[in-house]
């Protein structure tokens, strides 16, 4: 009589797992939406909740992944439902590793640019007299292609 209830709470198990991974997967399609339209300040808003949701879903999974059990015995259609969910999760953050980069890629752009503007705008002082030495410009930013 045990094994039934068992069942029953490793779908359980599953189907909250598949939940979080749909709600997960639909906040980081939002953002990556908002990162393809240039706008960042939109996908700020769901930072916490995703942060949150992210945690959440690595403990799940990683309690999953150390008791295979769970999945093996659970039914056909919960592991067929957590397969695509978790397949529709790698694709998404694919989508947003890709809209991220692209993001990092402008922003750096602008940095340089804003840098290169205020190192030619600085007024660097004339030298003169026998062995003076010009001082090169100094910025205020520090542009690090490693970042």
């Amino acid at each position: 009589m045990t094994q039934p209830a068992t069942a029953d709470k490793t779908a359980a198990g599953l189907t909250a797992m598949i939940e979080l991974t749909e709600k997960l997967t639909k906040l980081l399609a939002e953002q990556a939406r908002a990162f393809e339209r240039h706008r960042p300040q939109d996908a700020a808003a769901d930072i916490a909740e995703v942060a949150r949701l992210a945690n959440q879903y690595r403990a799940g999974s990683a309690h999953i992944r150390g008791q295979p059990k769970l999945y093996e015995t659970a039914p056909l259609e919960v592991r067929r439902r957590l397969l695509r969910a978790t397949e529709a999760f790698d694709a998404v953050l694919q989508r947003q590793g890709r809209a991220l980069g692209a993001s990092k890629t402008v922003t750096e752009g602008i940095v340089r640019a804003i840098a290169e503007e205020i190192a030619a705008k600085r007024n660097i002082g004339r030298a003169y007299g026998p062995g003076a030495v010009r001082r090169p410009a100094a910025t205020a930013i520090t542009l690090n292609r490693h970042a």
